[in-house]
């Protein structure tokens, strides 16, 4: 009788366990997925990194962190679906050389340019210098505010905070169109919503802050 109730647990334990795997596999597809169409999304994620926060960890990308003092840095304009997920990796389309050369002028490194291209500029339905240019217009749209301006001395603010100073600077974007990102107790990005001719919007799902109610550190830009 123990034996046969042993089976029969372990049965039970098996197909709980599937299924729950199953489950878990169809959220994960369902948030990120593999591919998609160019040109289908609803909106843009503009999303601007804080370069000091990134050299900290990344010192041997010398194109980024080798003595140019970077402040804020474009890290990508992400086509997003108001659901919460986001096409990637729509084409193989290889960036042409008049696209590779504005760029260069855009991100602080060829492996980003190269990367976020690929990954998400390939699902604007944009060439790929249309896609450059549009990002560029997105970065100008967008006012950093003076006090991050590449200080030269570290600051300790909440993400709260942050984001109060971008929309004083911004005033055109609403109260849930713009979040702060921190990890390791230092702010790492800010993510501002577009629609797709640019102009501020509202969020769509799971685009939030990540950062606690405490102050976090604003590393200073020093020449890294």
């Amino acid at each position: 009788m123990n034996t046969q109730r042993t089976v029969e647990f372990r049965s039970i334990l098996a197909i709980v366990l599937a299924l729950a795997c199953a489950a878990s596999y169809a959220r994960h597809h369902h948030a990120k997925p593999a591919s998609g169409e160019p040109g289908q999304f609803d909106y843009y994620l503009l999303t601007l990194s804080w370069s000091p926060t990134y050299c900290l960890t990344h010192p041997q990308d010398r194109n980024q962190c080798s003595g140019k003092g970077f402040g804020f840095v474009l890290h990508g304009l992400w086509p997003q679906f108001d659901a919460g997920n986001w096409p990637q990796f729509c084409s193989t389309e290889p960036l042409p050389p008049a696209a590779e050369q504005l760029g260069r002028t855009l991100f602080p490194s060829p492996k980003l340019m190269e990367h976020e291209w690929q990954r998400h500029g390939t699902c604007s339905g944009l060439d790929a210098v249309s896609y450059f240019k549009t990002a560029d217009k997105a970065l100008a749209a967008v006012h950093v505010p003076a006090d991050f301006e590449a200080p030269a001395h570290g600051l300790s603010m909440t993400g709260a905070q942050i984001a109060a100073a971008f929309r004083n600077a911004n005033p055109s974007i609403p109260a849930d169109g713009l979040t702060v990102a921190c990890g390791r107790g230092e702010l790492s990005e800010i993510h501002v919503c577009l629609t797709r001719d640019l102009a501020p919007r509202s969020c769509g799902k799971g685009v939030h802050s990540t950062c606690p109610a405490s102050p976090v550190e604003v590393p200073a830009s020093r020449g890294q």
